[in-house]
């Protein structure tokens, strides 16, 4: 017999060191790389990532508060092997930002043209989008993988999950790709693809775990065939 049981909230003190450290740490990624406090698309980029990250955030406290507690930290129980994708992709995934800022703010080795820019801002602004959408309607939407038992873990069927299996991949693959050309880089391109290639070998191995451990799970695979792009994979 299992009992629903939430994570615990975050400390009030943790809190707020994150949300002051959060937005100090992505300055310092953008503007110490590019050597310059004035560098407008920075600039731009950092209202664009605050504003749709906020947006999501409070709607996801109306709709959802208690994915705060799942995110906020990984649970007992989390696969070890997760462990260490997770630390790869979030190394390959933090390298993006000062790598293209170094680019595009100060060596210039990329010339990318504005709608590329543009469609950098609408995968990312997507990616958020879709992200907060499937932790709308998906409680157990953990940082980690594993089984929450204890959480009396069930299939998620609604919303995004409609449509693949796996949306917050789908959605990060978005964000890794839309990140560089946001900011104007095609070097910064690199570290994303090795952020997306481990997340993908992420997702094969989160999907055969599921579909061992998690019930309904195998038969909504069949039902819905394609992991992360519809008619692909």
């Amino acid at each position: 017999m299992t009992h629903d049981v939430d994570p615990k909230p975050m400390s009030r003190a943790a809190a707020i060191l994150y949300a002051i450290i959060a937005p100090l740490s992505l300055m310092a990624l953008i503007f110490l790389p590019a050597g310059r406090i004035g560098w407008c698309p920075g600039w731009v980029f950092l209202a664009v990532v605050v504003a749709a990250f906020g947006l999501s955030a409070l709607v996801l406290a109306r709709v959802n508060p208690v994915i705060f507690r799942a995110r906020s930290r990984f649970q007992p129980g989390t696969k070890t092997w997760d462990l260490f994708l997770v630390t790869g992709i979030l190394l390959a995934f933090a390298a993006e930002i000062p790598v293209a800022a170094l680019d595009a703010g100060r060596m210039g080795w990329s010339v990318v043209p504005l709608w590329t820019v543009l469609l950098g801002y609408i995968l990312l602004a997507g990616s958020i989008g879709v992200t907060a959408w499937a932790q709308a309607v998906n409680p157990f939407f953990e940082p980690g993988v594993r089984i929450q038992s204890e959480r009396g873990q069930r299939v998620i069927t609604s919303g995004p999950y409609g449509i693949v299996r796996h949306p917050g991949y789908t959605a990060a693959i978005a964000m890794f790709t839309g990140i560089p050309l946001a900011l104007g880089s095609l070097v910064a391109l690199l570290p994303a693809a090795l952020a997306i290639a481990l997340l993908i070998l992420r997702t094969g191995w989160e999907d055969r775990l599921l579909q061992a451990e998690l019930p309904g799970y195998a038969d909504y695979a069949r039902e819905r065939r394609y992991r992360l792009f519809p008619g692909i994979w």
